[in-house]
């Protein structure tokens, strides 16, 4: 739980912080460099999942969220009420899931009040680019990667015993 206190809720706020920046700052559909050939700010909005894939299918996405959520809330619980050590999660997965709880939350607000995703960060090199995200995104996609990480990293611990 302290984990979800001091990473998940300051996540949180500055994923809302800098959209709320952004929407009021930059106008939509602008670009701001910040590092000319590389990186810019932009305001954009989204209606599907990473990279607009699914764009238009809101509703499907706040359902996803709020069983994405609800399954994270049960793993948390879980965690505090198991007495076996070995059957607790690890602090790896549970710095995981106050990354993945913040950023759900965080875009999970977009869509209930505005129907839409804020995404502002923008790398590109050349005619090559990402496609715009935010800090929710980052929280999902770093938390995706530690667990894959925890995972390989419990494989290794079960070949040496």
């Amino acid at each position: 739980m302290k984990y979800l206190l001091f990473l998940g809720a300051p996540l949180f706020a500055l994923d809302q912080l800098t959209k709320w920046l952004v929407r009021k700052e930059i106008r939509y559909g602008s670009e701001i460099p910040v590092i000319p050939g590389f990186f810019s700010l932009v305001h954009a909005s989204n209606t599907g999942a990473a990279f607009s894939m699914l764009t238009g299918n809101n509703l499907f996405f706040i359902v996803l969220a709020v069983g994405a959520l609800a399954f994270c809330t049960i793993l948390l619980i879980r965690h505090h009420r198991t007495k076996a050590e070995q059957k607790r999660l690890t602090t790896l997965a549970q710095i995981s899931i106050a990354l993945l709880i913040s950023g759900i939350l965080g875009n999970l607000v977009d869509r209930l009040i505005r129907g839409a995703v804020t995404d502002f960060l923008y790398f590109y090199v050349q005619q090559y680019s990402w496609p715009s995200f935010n800090v929710a995104d980052s929280c999902i996609c770093i938390a995706a990667g530690l667990l894959i990480l925890g995972s390989l990293q419990r494989t290794d611990k079960a070949k040496t015993t």
